[in-house]
């Protein structure tokens, strides 16, 4: 099964697609891990994203969809993933449908006020990049990451202004692809507002419905 999980900064993506890849056996894919992967590697997209992000510039949508196309590939895809940050913009959800169409886009639904509560406390790891937060999900010692032992930290974009104006980027270029998605019958939408076990519960329900309705 292909699952795009989709939502606001803040929504819990990345935490949400992190358990259900444990879950039901999928890749979690996310547009970093493949920019770094890409990176590391030194393939051809690879450098061509290394030297935009050295430029401080953003990676185009062309390139984007180009790095991702190339990972879906991978063997590790080829019974279904979990993509996590891809797409942002309708250029690259257009793009998704026509070489790779996903089954199902899992909305997380998060208010704004909850958005800047949860971003603001955010704590990131140096090390493997794992998040946390300072209340609603710390970790066992402060400052220190429970999976590697990294530092923890706060990110530059997650004061309150930051992430306002990142809100604001996201209503205008991203949000719309609600409507993309609604018209092409994929779009499921997840109550994200509670804590992370919670909505968790609720999501890991909604996905084996999905999935059992689907392989009927």
């Amino acid at each position: 099964m292909k699952f795009v999980f989709f939502g606001a900064p803040g929504a819990g993506k990345g935490t949400m697609a992190a358990r259900a890849a444990v879950a039901f056996g999928l890749p979690h894919i996310s547009t970093g891990e493949i920019f770094r992967a890409a990176m590391r590697a030194g393939t051809p997209l690879g450098l061509r994203v290394k030297a935009v992000i050295e430029s401080g510039g953003l990676v185009s949508d062309e390139l984007t969809i180009g790095l991702v196309r190339e990972r879906l590939g991978e063997a590790d895809a080829a019974r279904g993933w979990l993509l996590d940050g891809f797409p942002r913009t309708l250029a690259q959800a257009e793009a998704l449908a026509g070489f790779c169409p996903e089954d199902f886009v899992i909305d997380l639904e998060v208010s704004d006020a909850k958005v800047v509560e949860r971003l603001s406390g955010r704590r990131m790891c140096r090390g493997c990049g794992r998040s946390f937060h300072v209340s609603l999900m710390p970790p066992a010692e402060e400052g220190v990451c429970d999976g590697c032992g990294g530092e923890l930290y706060v990110r530059d974009d997650d004061g309150e202004a930051s992430v306002r104006s990142r809100l604001e980027h996201y209503y205008r270029q991203t949000a719309p692809l609600v409507d993309f998605y609604k018209r092409r019958g994929t779009l499921v939408s997840v109550d994200g507002e509670g804590r992370a076990d919670e909505v968790w519960v609720a999501l890991e329900e909604r996905m084996r419905g999905l999935i059992a309705s689907a392989e009927a």
